[in-house]
């Protein structure tokens, strides 16, 4: 086990949601806090509360790649790679999770009785969705650790 997976198990440990661990990996990565953005990513999770819509480590990782090349202030202008780097992270979910479990759903990926994540899917998908985040990051040539330069008021 690595330091990632020991984290992952750790957020998850303290009841802390796919959607919600994604956002919290990156902003460790940058030794940043921000526990409005973390509640707001746990609105992603469980497909979006019923386990239809997309996978919320789907959904965490796309607003993850906002934190690197999204807008967030009056000043700011999105990066030009952030269509890209959206579209290559969607991409390679949909690709590994439709060939593993059939969709992108949660209900896809829990089955049936789709009321909590289950660890040895959810936990496993998530570190390896993560991985290739980070991934995607470095080869558009952005810095995991870095992120976005902080904004007044931040």
């Amino acid at each position: 086990m690595n330091d990632t997976d020991l984290r992952v198990m750790q957020l998850n440990g303290t009841g802390y949601c796919c959607a919600q661990i994604f956002i919290l990996l990156c902003l460790d990565n940058m030794q940043r806090e921000n526990p409005d953005l973390v509640r707001s990513a746990q609105g992603l999770c469980l497909g979006m509360g019923n386990c239809s819509g997309s996978c919320g480590i789907l959904s965490g990782g796309i607003c993850a790649l906002g934190l690197y090349a999204g807008k967030g202030t009056d000043q700011e202008t999105p990066d030009d790679k952030f269509p890209l780097l959206v579209e290559t992270f969607k991409d390679w979910f949909q690709k590994k999770v439709t060939s593993q479990f059939g969709g992108i759903r949660c209900e896809d990926i829990l089955g049936e009785k789709c009321s909590t994540p289950k660890p040895e899917k959810c936990g496993t998908l998530l570190i390896e969705a993560y991985n290739e985040l980070v991934k995607i990051l470095l080869d558009a040539g952005f810095d995991p650790v870095e992120g976005r330069e902080e904004s007044d008021g931040y």
